[in-house]
């Protein structure tokens, strides 16, 4: 898509709020704005139906029961109470979480501070160069000393998919939880929380044509009564995350849930064909480039983690501002770039990982942006490396 004139290709950071999502979510800021708590009268009755349907569109996404999803504000607080609950409530002799090193860093970053908090260690699951888990290496890891494994079911930067239904029956072996972030996956394969026999899993609405400020945690049926809350307060959705939902973030999570469900197998199909069409214009304008991670099935559909050779990928994503919306291979934080984890992880040099852009496309790509992008991008190198 095009926004006053740029082109972007960053959508597994987040992808625009579908039309009619957007649409469906209006009346709930102005005419049905009842709080769905309330359950005194007919406006809070409305507000709470519109909360139960939505419940129900986004359980349906991921193959569960509406009773075992729980609204949340993102990714990153359902990651937390996760690990926090798992933590604390663990029991003594469970004093390991194992994490895959290609993790998204709020994942990494919450399991060193509750496991210092409640005195566990983390270990790091290693991978292949493909990003797909070392399954010998894990099997290793494993024994009864686990109390949870967190490994993400499609990487954010480079799109791997894993192998997430035999990583937990491994981990249930040996009596350990099995916890997914599965933020990437609903555009890149069908979600099936019961197939997968995960515990726990995550998602984010803004990733799948959702409104930003609004996430899910999926829990396991029985869980809840286990585990220790993250938060306390009025006692909403059963006190496992209490305070008021916002209904119109709800409902767009919902109805974006639903366009997902309708159109997975027409977005799936154009992703890649998108995907083919961009690396090929890359080699029609003579950009010399090499794609990382696993390619095929077990990659994110819309995702390409490309290495341009000889270019830091700092000074080209520069170079093309403001034309390009692109992200980089690392995360910068304060003002201080920090080479990507994930790239580390599959063994990349320090060379390739310092020319690595991630260039991800959606549903409102089209093919004249990929062809205009790289010759965007050829014209950019050349005047770098010139």
């Amino acid at each position: 898509m095009r926004v006053s004139g740029k082109i972007y290709l960053d959508y597994q950071a987040s992808t625009p709020v579908d039309s009619d999502v957007l649409s469906g979510m209006l009346s709930y800021f102005t005419h049905d704005f009842g709080n769905p708590h309330s359950s005194e009268h007919a406006l809070g009755w409305s507000a709470a139906a519109a909360i139960d349907r939505a419940r129900s569109s986004v359980a349906s996404l991921i193959g569960a029961d509406a009773e075992e999803l729980f609204f949340t504000s993102g990714a990153t607080e359902s990651i937390n109470h996760v690990i926090h609950a798992v933590c604390r409530s663990r029991p003594l002799d469970r004093t390991k979480i194992l994490v895959s090193a290609i993790e998204h860093s709020c994942v990494l970053r919450a399991a060193e501070a509750y496991a210092e908090c409640f005195g566990l260690t983390v270990e790091l699951i290693p991978v292949l160069s493909s990003g797909l888990v070392d399954i010998e290496r894990y099997r290793s890891m494993l024994d009864s000393s686990v109390a949870l494994v967190a490994v993400m079911a499609v990487n954010n930067e480079i799109g791997t998919v894993q192998p997430i239904p035999k990583l937990s029956e491994l981990a249930h072996f040996h009596g350990a939880y099995f916890f997914s972030d599965a933020v990437q996956a609903p555009l890149a394969l069908k979600v099936d929380v019961e197939a997968w026999g995960v515990d726990f899993l995550s998602l984010s609405a803004h990733k799948l044509y959702g409104p930003k400020g609004v996430g899910a945690l999926f829990m396991r049926s029985g869980l809840s009564a286990e585990l220790f809350p993250l938060m306390h307060g009025g006692g909403q959705q059963e006190g496992v995350r209490p305070g008021t939902l916002p209904t119109p973030l709800c409902v767009g999570f919902g109805l974006a849930a639903e366009s997902v469900i309708s159109r997975y197998s027409e977005d799936y199909n154009q992703l890649l064909y998108k995907k083919d069409y961009f690396i090929a214009s890359l080699k029609n304008h003579r950009v010399a480039f090499s794609l990382n991670g696993i390619q095929g099935e077990l990659c994110h559909p819309g995702n390409i983690s490309v290495s341009f050779h000889g270019v830091d990928a700092h000074s080209l994503l520069t170079k093309l501002q403001p034309i390009l919306c692109a992200a980089t291979g690392s995360a910068c934080s304060s003002g201080f770039i920090e080479q990507s984890h994930v790239l580390r992880s599959i063994g990349l040099d320090e060379a390739s990982a310092a020319s690595t852009l991630r260039v991800s496309i959606g549903r409102y790509t089209d093919l004249l942006q990929l062809e205009e992008s790289a010759a965007h991008f050829s014209a950019a190198i050349k005047e770098l490396l010139s």
